[in-house]
């Protein structure tokens, strides 16, 4: 019989004690390849920011096409590691069970081979086009003797989906009984269809593939609104409910799941076999999304004098193809210094760096919609 239970560190501090480990199922690493595509998305709802996005486009010296050009989260594979497993083990005093979940690549596990990091299973988001929709899978703990050859099935079909059949790569991935399947944040609309076409590319998609999904996933980034209706969801086509974090900045993971097992390979077991999932939202899910999204910002656009040359200015980590040759290089290969006026857009951000204007700004934001608040979460269920 199916249980799932969500709880929150806040409200119940000493929930952990009958718990062996926690786990981290969402986080992003240097080696994710973020599109940058929704600053024009967001410039087309103002006029002024529009018209002044395409002027400086038009001024440089180089094509612009914001839709292929990427950016890449601040930490590396170990720090990221570390920041997720220092959480666990310092704030809830439980083993740390970390997947790293980059965008359809393991590239990050591939690089940890130390000790502390060797239980890291083989996992990764996997990008899947379906119909005119996009949807996030995480795919995790892949064979390792065969994880470079099923990841490059996946990312072919993401490049191509004519290349392949969606059910049939699913169903591939569940016919191994140590891989574990997550529907990511499945209510977030990510090609903007809109409320009535989005809900029926979603239908259609978990009517032929639902019986492939081990769990959907409630997100330590997204809005209660958006969670909670991600849980009816979940009830609606009777699967478990699990954690992801969804870090692309500094912050640790929002959402974490409580497991009693020793093991990656054991929690998916538990997940698999013994249906059973527990949800810890962690404190920082309490406060201001936008606060927190701010301060991923915040730690993009951050200057790392201690990380490898090549990668200390945010204009060494956000990337743009080669008119000629096509090749990504770093935008700061553009330049000998950022643009006047993006060095003053970064000054004006890292205002929020100030103590003061952060208390401000938390007060006014406290009360957003969609805000999460100590006592409103509370949720068990068994299907």
């Amino acid at each position: 019989m199916a249980q799932t239970k969500v709880s929150c560190l806040w409200n119940a501090p000493g929930i952990v004690e009958n718990y062996q480990a926690a786990v981290s199922l969402h986080s992003h690493t240097n080696h994710s390849r973020e599109s940058l595509a929704f600053i024009s998305e967001f410039a087309q709802r103002w006029p002024v920011l529009h018209w002044a996005l395409e002027h400086q486009c038009k001024r440089s010296r180089v094509p612009v096409d914001l839709t292929t050009a990427h950016w890449t989260p601040p930490l590396s594979p170990q720090l990221a590691f570390e920041t997720e497993s220092n959480q666990i083990e310092s704030v809830l005093g439980l083993k740390a069970l970390v997947a790293l979940t980059d965008h359809d690549n393991i590239e990050a596990r591939l690089l940890l081979m130390a000790e502390e990091t060797r239980e890291i299973p083989f996992s990764l988001e996997w990008t899947v086009p379906c119909g005119d929709a996009i949807f996030h899978l995480g795919i995790h703990n892949l064979p390792g003797d065969r994880a470079p050859e099923i990841v490059a099935d996946l990312v072919a079909y993401s490049q191509d989906p004519s290349s392949g059949n969606l059910g049939d790569l699913i169903a591939m991935l569940d016919q191994h009984p140590e891989v574990l399947v997550i529907f990511n944040h499945p209510l977030w609309d990510l090609c903007s269809l809109g409320r009535k076409r989005y809900p029926q590319v979603l239908n259609q998609f978990l009517q032929e593939n639902v019986r492939f999904l081990h769990a959907f996933e409630v997100n330590g980034m997204r809005t209660w609104n958006e969670n909670d209706a991600v849980i009816k969801l979940a009830e609606r086509w009777q699967r478990l409910i699990v954690s992801g974090g969804d870090r692309h900045g500094c912050e640790p993971s929002g959402a974490l799941n409580l497991t009693r097992a020793h093991s990656f390979s054991e929690f998916v077991q538990e997940i698999r076999k013994e249906e059973r999932s527990h949800v810890l939202f962690m404190p920082q899910y309490a406060e201001s999304k936008c606060m927190r999204t701010i301060q991923t910002l915040l730690d993009v656009v951050r200057e790392y004098p201690e990380y490898p040359l090549g990668s200390q200015r945010w204009d060494g980590r956000v990337f743009h193809p080669d008119h000629i040759t096509n090749i990504d290089r770093p935008v700061s290969a553009y330049w000998d210094t950022p643009p006047a006026f993006l060095e003053r857009i970064f000054s004006a951000i890292r205002l929020l760096e100030n103590t003061a204007v952060r208390h401000v700004l938390t007060g006014v934001l406290r009360d957003e919609p969609g805000s999460q608040r100590s006592s409103d979460i509370a949720y068990e269920t068994t299907l």
